[in-house]
């Protein structure tokens, strides 16, 4: 059975962040401006909103090996799904920093990087543009009892950020601590302004 890419779409803590799960290190660096995404990115044993199952055991298998990516500073994604399964590093936004189990879920925590691709992320999330995490990865599929089974040979690739997540309220937003409202609608109208000037420039 030929492998194919698969891509799942999970929903992050409210506001994009949820402060338990920083530490004061990365609490002080967000004061400094960095900006982190926290929150569920992956579920096993439950379909999920493309009718797809990842039992624990596979999943949990490619946990354990993405959590070597992730000590060795390599667990990088995208802004948006390329159609393969390359992580292309001139379009890298961010980097996953560390992944946990909640019980059937797992949990992630990702640094917004300052490559041209983050700098634009941030940008979008600035002008109040609603964006969601998804995972890539690559394996074959069995139906079951109405159900669509992952199958043992899933390799999980990375997380990226997209624009139109599958699960309902799968959305990062703003953290509304950084800025007052009335800056926030200035950095929106700016950004967008930006970002038209970018098009048209490209």
């Amino acid at each position: 059975m030929s492998k194919k890419l698969l891509q799942e779409y999970y929903e992050l803590c409210p506001d994009g962040m949820c402060p338990d799960l920083l530490t004061e290190r990365e609490k002080k660096e967000i004061s400094n401006g960095a900006m982190y995404l926290t929150g569920r990115i992956q579920t096993a044993d439950k379909q999920n909103g493309n009718g797809r199952v990842y039992p624990y055991d596979v999943l949990s298998r490619e946990i354990d090996n993405y959590k070597k990516i992730v000590q060795d500073n390599r667990a990088c994604g995208e802004l948006d799904h390329p159609d393969d399964s390359v992580v292309n590093l001139k379009n890298v936004t961010h980097m996953i920093v560390d992944v946990w189990w909640e019980g059937k879920d797992v949990m992630g925590k990702m640094k917004i990087l300052d490559t041209p691709s983050g700098k634009t992320l941030k940008e979008l999330i600035a002008a109040g543009v609603k964006l969601g995490i998804s995972s890539r990865g690559l394996g074959s599929v069995r139906e079951s009892m109405g159900k669509t089974v992952v199958e043992n040979d899933f390799q999980l690739i990375c997380f990226d950020i997209v624009s139109e997540p599958s699960t309902p309220n799968a959305f990062v937003h703003p953290d509304k601590q950084a800025a007052s409202p009335m800056r926030m609608r200035e950095n929106k109208q700016n950004t967008i302004d930006d970002l038209f000037n970018k098009i048209l420039r490209d």
